[in-house]
């Protein structure tokens, strides 16, 4: 006869077999785009709060950690907080261009953009002590564009709001960057983006700089999708975390105000298409993909080109939606469900997918890890669309690697 003591550890036994089985069950079950997009908005709000919280308080200066790597050689506290708010707000553009609605989500997208429109006034605004450094140093060239990128992507959310006064402040600033030059590479096309936004609201532009610009990108295009960074090509994540992304934007701007033919920014385009292939084709079955290269303490903005051209649904036709959305859930569930990629307040850390400072470049600061917010563009398109409606679907690779039916991939000539 079993005692009462046996019977209740064979129950105990039981139940936890029957909990790890579910926990099992539940690990395997296949999520929604509802719940994928729960994923997303989490993990983008969770990098940019302390950010933009901070910068509408007028304590960004106060409260943002200030880590480099061994090697880090510029002026840390002249450019590190315009590089957060710059990167953060083009990451979060594109979301925040969404129309208020009553969700959970459509609360916190309208606490974000109240909080960063209040946080701008104080970025240009020589009494706030959170007033950000334009004026002197090469680095504000990048992180100039990065500001212009989110009006550019957001401009009735972002631009529009903005009082007539924070709005010249803003102009006044960005025509400022014009007694430096930077580096003779991606850099032109921040310089570049800058003019071609001031053309878009109809202010003065330097036209020189943005044909520069676009001139050297199409020299520097070396076939199928890939553009050499400067004279010499790099293997890295440049022409996802720069070079496609804006060329594409600032061709789009030109071809509006009929300053270049369509035909350049349908070229752009297309190659900006070609180029989200690879991303997608990269994205591992388990959902990582390679850290290579300069600057992978940027984390997901490896992915921007494939997230803005998801954004502008000009995907190819046999990569769908949902395998993009599925296979960057992962990315972003194995880099930012965690905590492993932020230190005890909330802010990045230096590295890849933990704290790695030793491979962080020597222009790497905490106000450059917002890059990682680009890789999040998908966001602007509203939970009915098909990118979150559609059945998940199996990525590239892990059809590839499951031996299901995988399109070929051959060079293109554009």
């Amino acid at each position: 006869m079993i005692s009462f003591r046996t019977k209740a550890l064979l129950l105990l036994s039981f139940l936890l077999v029957f909990s790890a089985s579910a926990q099992q069950r539940q690990k395997g079950k296949i999520a929604t785009g509802e719940q994928d997009r729960q994923v997303w908005v989490k993990a983008l709000y969770k990098i940019s709060y302390p950010v933009v919280y901070n910068l509408a308080n007028e304590t960004l200066k106060k409260k943002m950690p200030l880590e480099t790597g061994p090697k880090y050689a510029l002026n840390l506290k002249s450019v590190t907080y315009l590089e957060a708010v710059g990167r953060t707000m083009a990451g979060i553009a594109p979301w925040l261009a969404l129309p208020d609605d009553r969700t959970e989500e459509g609360k916190m997208r309208k606490e974000m953009r109240t909080l960063l429109l209040k946080g701008l006034k104080n970025a240009v605004n020589p009494k706030s002590p959170d007033y950000l450094n334009f004026r002197t140093e090469g680095q504000p060239i990048v992180d100039a564009a990065y500001v212009a990128q989110a009006f550019i992507r957001a401009p009735k959310a972002l631009w529009e709001p903005l009082d007539q006064e924070t709005k010249a402040r803003f102009v006044e600033e960005f025509k400022s960057l014009r007694n430096r030059s930077g580096a003779y590479n991606n850099w032109l096309l921040f310089s570049g983006l800058t003019e071609g936004f001031l053309l878009s609201i109809g202010e003065q532009y330097d036209p020189a700089r943005v044909q520069f610009a676009v001139n050297k990108m199409k020299e520097w295009y070396v076939g199928d999708s890939w553009y050499s960074d400067g004279e010499k090509f790099s293997m890295d994540y440049y022409n996802s975390y720069v070079i496609h992304t804006m060329l594409v934007d600032l061709e789009k701007i030109l071809a509006d105000h009929k300053k270049a033919p369509v035909s350049d920014y349908d070229q752009a385009l297309k190659r900006m298409v070609r180029y989200s292939e690879y991303l997608e084709r990269i994205i591992s079955p388990e959902g990582t993909y390679p850290a290579y290269g300069r600057s992978v303490t940027y984390r997901t903005a490896a992915f921007q080109a494939l997230t803005q051209t998801a954004l502008l649904e000009k995907l190819p036709a046999y990569v769908k939606p949902a395998q993009v959305r599925c296979g960057l859930t992962k990315v972003i569930q194995n880099m930012f469900a965690g905590d492993q990629n932020f230190d005890d307040k909330g802010w990045l850390v230096l590295g890849f997918n933990g704290h790695q400072p030793a491979i962080a470049d020597y222009y790497t600061s905490t106000g450059s890890l917002y890059m990682a917010t680009l890789g999040f563009l998908t966001l602007g398109l509203p939970a009915d669309n098909e990118f979150w409606t559609g059945p998940a679907a199996p990525w590239t690779s892990l059809k590839a690697w499951t031996g299901q039916e995988v399109v070929k991939d051959y060079k293109v000539e554009y």
